[in-house]
């Protein structure tokens, strides 16, 4: 029967219809409604897992950064009792084994400060290049500066065995940021020179091409490895994650405290210190030359 023969529907036919087409459309209505319902419900909770795996992360993560250091520990392979480490022609490092760090060690800080800071083991040595040595804090905005200005110069000096620049990294400002960047960065760069002493120069001024903003969180553990790794050291990740050689850093901040230096950088040349008394009003460049030339 085609639709022009079809009987005509009635009005209430027409109505009850419309009626349970209105109906089927409120019903799917009402099943997409509950369905996105339970799509958003089901959302609310995996964002809220997700924050709380962020959070719990973040605690974790800071409760490790804050934990109490060791008193005593290891100093890196080509690292000395003082915290540092000493740069030659190059990539070249001066070589040492591997000695043990206490905090009992330290002497006592002096009621008050000292006329005139003696570093240990700055002093001139007989028959080598002149020693320069700096104390540094790699998230210290100054150190960076000095970096900056000097770096080039003295990798010259150096490669010229003209010098010899050691390194002295510190956790002065460990209150700078919220995880003890300071510390972390020095630990860092202990565990490249243990690992990788040909790849410790440029780590450096990695550190200081990417220091981060005092009063953050600074670089991540994570960012360190890989920082590390993208130098060409060795891996240094399980190094970083025990914190192998806080205590090392540990020891060298306190007794840079306890010998009176208050600030970064700070910088002796054959163990005198630039900035003070007669170098005052000396650039660092001239104040080194002159050492050079004294040696003769």
């Amino acid at each position: 029967m085609s639709a022009a023969n079809e009987p005509r529907k009635s009005k209430a036919e027409r109505t009850a219809e419309a009626r349970e087409k209105a109906r089927e459309i409120r019903e799917a209505q009402l099943k997409k409604d509950k369905r996105n319902k339970l799509l958003i419900g089901w959302g609310i909770v995996v964002a809220v897992v997700a924050i709380l795996a962020i959070v719990a992360l973040v605690v974790s993560t800071n409760i490790r950064n804050n934990a109490p250091v060791a008193d005593e520990g290891p100093t890196p392979a080509n690292g000395n009792i003082h915290g540092g480490v000493t740069l030659l022609a190059n990539s070249e490092v001066v070589k040492s084994d591997p000695a043990t760090v206490n905090v009992k060690d330290v002497p006592a800080k002096p009621a008050t400060p000292p006329a005139e800071v003696t570093a240990p083991g700055a002093e001139a040595e007989a028959g080598k290049p002149v020693k320069v040595v700096v104390y540094i804090d790699f998230i210290c905005p100054v150190c960076k500066r000095f970096e900056t200005t000097y770096n080039e110069q003295l990798t010259s000096l150096r490669n010229e065995g003209k010098i010899s620049l050691e390194y002295r990294p510190l956790g002065f400002l460990d209150q700078q940021s919220t995880t003890n960047y300071s510390s972390r960065a020095a630990n860092a760069a202990a565990c490249v020179v243990n690992e990788s002493p040909e790849k410790y120069s440029d780590f450096v001024n990695a550190l200081f091409d990417k220091q981060p903003t005092e009063g953050g969180a600074g670089l991540s553990d994570d960012e360190l490895k890989k920082m590390a790794t993208d130098v060409g050291a060795k891996s240094i990740d399980s190094c970083v994650e025990e914190k192998k050689y806080r205590p090392y850093v540990k020891v060298a901040t306190l007794e840079a405290a306890a010998i009176g230096v208050s600030g970064t950088p700070t910088a002796f040349v054959d163990g005198k210190q630039w900035g003070k008394g007669d170098s005052a009003n000396t650039d660092l460049i001239p104040f080194i030359q002159a050492a050079i030339d004294a040696k003769g």
